[in-house]
């Protein structure tokens, strides 16, 4: 039994009193059995016969066999390269291979981005500048997001690592963006009139406030903890507001989502519950079990 195992066992077997961690019983593992895996998919049927699933197996290979410009959005969270045990893997690679190795799958997402299309793509301050050179070469970057991923002790001989990144990169100059869907709320701390009335403000309930375009740096996210049911055993698990955020943003109802790295699902529940169709893939098999887990709660019967 590796350490990630031995630990999802304590964790399971000894919970805290209010933990509300989405884990699999032994039940759900026969239950989530059946899954799909890359070497089953049937190229010769139409993308839409393909859709809601994650399918086990390499990302590259999976896209590989995926239609040219079908795709509208991919939000990628990949290894960061810093030897995290995911169960079934720990990825350690020089820096060379590692370049080489996320060159492989960016490519195959641009293939499959249509021209309206955007891609998203998590990393940290380490492989931050690798990403951003690999998605200049091929696309058109738009920015760079930083989100606050306040957890952990930190480090008596350090910085707190507190930050992670998001590049944002689009394929043509007609990319989808509804800056209407991610608009914040803003406290007015200097309210303007004009003729006695709210200038671009409002007043309500003795609160003032406006609706502004969000920045690029998001201080309002919280990382997935014990007592939050989206929570899953995965250590590099994304909050579902940072996918959705991205999501309402740069796809619109109906459109396709890919997930090279699906981890848990977090990116298959937050399409279904805001009407987009999803694909995915992942190396490990509990992980996809617990997506097929989060799905089923959210909708009952879908699976």
């Amino acid at each position: 039994m590796n350490d990630a195992i031995r630990r999802l066992y304590l964790e399971y077997n000894n919970p805290a009193p209010r933990n509300r961690t989405l884990f699999l019983t032994e039940a759900d593992r026969t239950r989530y059995a059946d899954f799909p895996r890359v070497d089953q998919l049937q190229v010769d049927r139409p993308l839409s016969a393909l859709l809601g699933r994650v399918y086990l197996g390499d990302c590259v290979k999976g896209m590989s066999l995926l239609p040219d410009e079908t795709v509208d959005l991919v939000f990628a969270d990949p290894p960061y390269n810093l030897g995290k045990d995911f169960g079934n893997s720990q990825m350690r690679l020089s820096d060379e291979e590692y370049e080489e190795w996320s060159d492989r799958w960016i490519r195959q997402a641009v293939r499959l981005l249509k021209p309206t299309g955007s891609i998203y793509v998590c990393t940290d301050w380490r492989r931050s500048g690798v990403i951003h050179v690999l998605l200049d070469s091929y696309l058109t970057v738009k920015n760079r997001i930083t989100w606050r991923r306040e957890k952990g002790r930190g480090s008596g001989r350090n910085w707190k690592n507190n930050m992670e990144d998001v590049w944002f990169a689009v394929k043509s100059d007609n990319y989808i963006f509804n800056i209407a869907e991610v608009k914040i709320k803003k406290e007015v701390i200097a309210p303007y009139r004009e003729n006695g009335q709210p200038k671009d403000w409002v007043e309500e309930n003795g609160e003032r406030y406006r609706y502004t375009y969000p920045p690029n740096i998001w201080i309002d996210t919280v990382v997935p903890f014990w007592s939050m049911p989206e929570n899953t055993p995965h250590p590099t698990q994304k909050p579902e507001m940072v996918v959705e955020r991205v999501m309402k943003a740069s796809s619109n109802p109906g459109d396709v989502v890919l997930d090279p790295f699906m981890g848990s699902g977090t990116t298959a529940v937050v399409a279904m519950r805001l009407a987009r169709r999803f694909i995915g893939f992942e190396t490990n098999e509990e992980y996809i079990r617990l997506s097929m887990k989060r799905l089923q709660r959210a909708q009952p019967g879908l699976l």
